[in-house]
């Protein structure tokens, strides 16, 4: 008996992976998805600026200059359907020096040839006007009124839940082992498992270039690079009400300094070379030039209020440019490979051009009457009025019962965490989804009892609740 035969399965479970899922979902279509994780959601997409772009720095006629702008465009749209963080509190790029003006100027006009919206050169007094907490010897910026700031877990939570509520599938802990042409279209191996399908994306991310080499193409040549953040708590000062970036120079685009959705500020990032694509680790050195580099933005930022240090890692393309193409090896495979920055903005737009790329290809794309593009959104109780907390609360006692202190999450939250569509199975899982352990004491407090959750829910011992990936058990064993 021959496997299930797919329209499209795609790899990786990343914000571009679950934007190709979600979008492929609004056409009869039978669709896999893919991911070598315990979740989706455990690569480049986890670890990031979590910044939507407004596409001025990118080169005209690039692919990041045309996604950038699109998927920047898209997210108003999105965020109202899936019910995911979005604040548009825009950005402005600092000439902390005089003979950067010029730069600010160059930047303006490369904006207006991708079409960039809201973009305005701002006088030094201007600046200090907008972000009273810049370095007082700033001598301009440039503003940019279409930049965001977004939750990239719960985006791409949100992607993936409503191409599930859709019809499409997804299967996590299955790493890619190689890629075979058959009479059906393309064999996908995981180990011993077998998957077929008439077309594959690749959107590994990280491994986009291993995937790429399975099916014999060239020319993917990706460097993973690191990204050290530092985080501050929510009571840090100075308050920051912009995304702050540094006027780039040969040097790289600086280090900016960012407010994220739920009210921390948080620095970064660096861009060295890692060992691989797993070397997360942070080192003492770079977390010292972040420190120095952010305070050249806002020499005031209360760095005693860290709370997490962490890396990011992106697969970067010597190119320079995202790697979005057909293979010239194995026909259907469609690669969306070396998304880097400004890759999260340009997410929904690489989704829709590998719809475009997949229908030349000879893809049948019928729309599907019965899709809907609104996915319910969860409830977070700490943003609700009294009264309506109470409401929920009477109906759900789990509402009433606070776990995390710090950030006044609800059992009842995490229990909806885990028995939503590709609900939380990890720690991590939980804590990306309705943060638990994101807050001052990072998990001191609500850790043992969200593990003992997962455990009840999940119908497994304590001992096999995992952190993240596969043989990170956060118990090893009672004590009594």
């Amino acid at each position: 008996m021959k496997n299930k035969l797919y329209d499209v399965i795609i790899i990786g479970g990343g914000c571009v992976g679950t934007a190709v899922a979600r979008t492929l979902s609004r056409f009869q279509l039978n669709i896999l998805l893919l991911e070598k994780g315990t979740e989706i959601c455990q690569g480049t997409t986890k670890a990031n600026s979590a910044i939507i772009h407004g596409g001025y720095d990118n080169y005209p006629g690039s692919l990041k200059a045309k996604l950038n702008v699109q998927g920047s465009k898209m997210f108003p749209k999105l965020a109202e359907e899936l019910g995911f963080t979005y604040n548009r509190c825009g950005s402005l790029v600092l000439a902390l020096e005089e003979d950067q003006i010029p730069i600010l100027r160059e930047l303006y006009q490369r904006g207006i040839q991708n079409g960039v919206e809201g973009l305005e050169i701002l006088s030094a007094q201007e600046t200090r006007e907008r972000e009273p907490a810049v370095n007082q010897r700033v001598y301009g910026s440039l503003s940019c009124f279409t930049a965001a700031v977004i939750d990239p877990f719960n985006y791409t939570y949100a992607l993936m839940e409503n191409a599930l509520e859709n019809g499409a599938e997804l299967q996590v802990n299955r790493e890619v082992t190689d890629l075979q042409k058959t009479d059906r279209g393309i064999q996908v191996c995981c180990g011993e498992d077998r998957y077929e399908s008439h077309y594959v994306v690749n959107a590994a991310g990280l491994y986009s270039g291993r995937i790429a080499e399975q099916a014999g193409d060239k020319g993917f040549d990706l460097i993973p690079t690191k990204g050290v953040y530092r985080l501050l708590d929510t009571d840090a000062k100075p308050e920051i009400h912009h995304v702050l970036f540094q006027t780039p120079t040969d040097a790289g685009k600086g280090v900016l300094v960012t407010p994220t959705y739920h009210g921390n500020i948080m620095i970064g990032p660096t861009a060295t070379r890692a060992e691989g694509p797993e070397d997360t680790t942070v080192d003492l050195d770079s977390l010292e030039w972040i420190d120095q580099m952010a305070k050249k933005s806002v020499p005031e930022l209360s760095l005693d209020k860290t709370i997490r240090e962490f890396t990011g890692l992106r697969a970067k393309p010597v190119s320079g440019d995202f790697l979005i193409r057909p293979s010239t090896a194995l026909p259907g495979l469609i690669h969306a490979a070396g998304i880097e920055s400004p890759g999260l903005a340009a997410s929904p737009a690489i989704a829709d051009y590998v719809l475009q790329l997949l229908g030349d290809a000879g893809l049948e794309l019928h729309p599907d009457p019965q899709f809907n593009p609104i996915r319910k959104a969860p409830i977070v109780l700490k943003e609700l009025e009294r009264d309506r907390q109470n409401q929920i609360i009477r109906g759900n006692p789990a509402y009433g019962r606070i776990v995390c202190r710090c950030e006044t999450v609800s059992e009842g939250e995490i229990l909806a965490a885990i028995h939503r569509p590709c609900g939380a199975t990890t720690v991590d899982g939980i804590k990306r989804r309705v943060r638990p352990g994101m807050g001052r004491c990072q998990g001191g407090f609500c850790g043992p009892k969200v593990i003992e959750i997962l455990a009840r829910e999940l119908h497994i011992p304590a001992e096999e609740v995992l952190k993240e990936h596969r043989g990170s058990s956060v118990i090893k064993g009672k004590i009594k």
